[in-house]
């Protein structure tokens, strides 16, 4: 190990001196890494480190990481005792022992375990990790304009995409300036301020024990896709739909949208959208669609294909409710005003602004059901 580079809450990046080439030799000699320090010890420079390159090496993985396992040289000190006894990233190596929630040791077991209802609690769903900061800017918008105080938002992190909350900037980013106040990890997720076993029980312990305004539900950086119908690990957003519609929430479908993206199948509204809205979530939720300027010569044209795709989602069509916010001057500026970057598939505010305005005239929406 060569560097210790930039840390957030339970993540730090390295820079480490390969002593094996790649089969391909085009391939760098000292790659970034990533370190969990909870699973592998803190590192020192010169320590010898075991990576997982295998993402890495084709190209994939959010962020282009190669991934620390142990270190080569000894083994980290065993964590101390605790309580606890969730195991998530089951069976695999690295497989982490947490206290959940719900556990019978946990302090909050009581309020869980007759928890059955989220009593109207507002649930915005995604399927892109980056529509997060977007919706937050939106619900806090919404809330300045109605002279309130900013929303208390709990953030449920599924398993689809990284598994461990650390992973995520934003989610670090979003904590320190008091965007979100709690980080909830479900099902196979772990590493937030409260662990769930499922997305349920993550919804029941945003307004029992978090007493949040608002729950996000949207998987974590780094989804997974195929380019098919079916083999998008965000499809799960309409089981996430379902679940807050089942407990008595008022679910909020955040539309994927873009206009810069070079993929027909996502212009406008995304096909994973309508999809897992259309097709998996089998409760009524509100379909916010952003509804621009028509003389606006990008946006105009694009509102009015996603309000077209947005229709088959909706009465009499489909199931959802559809729900039309206008996007005014300071959503942009809200935007701007995020901590953290706004990115969607290497995209910015600038490049493709739909996707953003979309998710986050979600946020605003929400707020009027708090």
């Amino acid at each position: 190990m060569e560097q210790v580079g930039t840390s957030w809450p339970g993540a730090v990046e390295l820079v480490v001196a390969l002593d094996q080439p790649w089969a391909d030799p085009t391939l760098p000699a000292r790659v970034k890494s990533l370190a969990y320090p909870a699973l592998v010890g803190d590192l020192a420079v010169g320590r010898r480190v075991w990576l997982n390159v295998s993402a890495l090496s084709r190209g994939l993985g959010t962020g282009g990481y190669a991934l620390v396992v142990a270190p080569a040289d000894g083994q980290p000190v065993d964590p101390p005792p605790s309580p606890g006894h969730l195991v998530k990233a089951r069976y695999t190596p690295l497989q982490a022992m947490v206290l959940g929630v719900d556990d019978q040791e946990s302090e909050h077991h009581e309020t869980m375990r007759d928890a059955d209802d989220i009593a109207g609690l507002p649930v915005v769903v995604a399927d892109l990790h980056s529509a997060l900061p977007a919706i937050v800017a939106g619900a806090r918008l919404a809330a300045e304009r109605r002279g309130r105080p900013a929303p208390s938002v709990a953030y449920v992190m599924t398993d689809g995409g990284a598994l461990p909350a650390w992973f995520s900037r934003a989610v670090a980013g979003l904590r320190d300036a008091r965007w979100i106040s709690t980080c909830i990890t479900a099902g196979q997720a772990f590493g937030g301020d409260l662990e769930a076993v499922s997305v349920h029980t993550a919804l029941l312990a945003a307004r029992h024990v978090a007493g949040a305004d608002l729950a996000v539900v949207v998987q974590g950086p780094g989804n997974l896709g195929t380019g098919t119908r079916w083999g998008f690990s965000g499809v799960a957003a309409g089981e996430a739909v379902n679940a807050a519609g089942v407990l008595g929430g008022r679910p909020v479908a955040s539309l994927r949208v873009s206009g810069g993206d070079p993929r027909e199948r996502h212009q406008g509204v995304s096909h994973h959208s309508l999809t897992a809205y259309g097709r998996v979530a089998l409760v009524p939720a509100d379909v916010v669609v952003p509804v621009f300027d028509a003389d606006e010569p990008v946006l105009g044209p694009l509102g009015a294909r996603v309000r077209e795709q947005a229709a088959a989602l909706v009465a009499p069509v489909g199931r959802h409710r559809l729900v039309e916010v206008p996007v005014e001057g300071d959503l942009r500026d809200a935007l701007g005003g995020s901590p953290v970057r706004l990115s969607t598939m290497g995209r910015g505010l600038d490049q493709d602004p739909a996707a953003f305005l979309a998710a986050a005239v979600a946020g605003v929406h929400a707020m009027s059901l708090v």
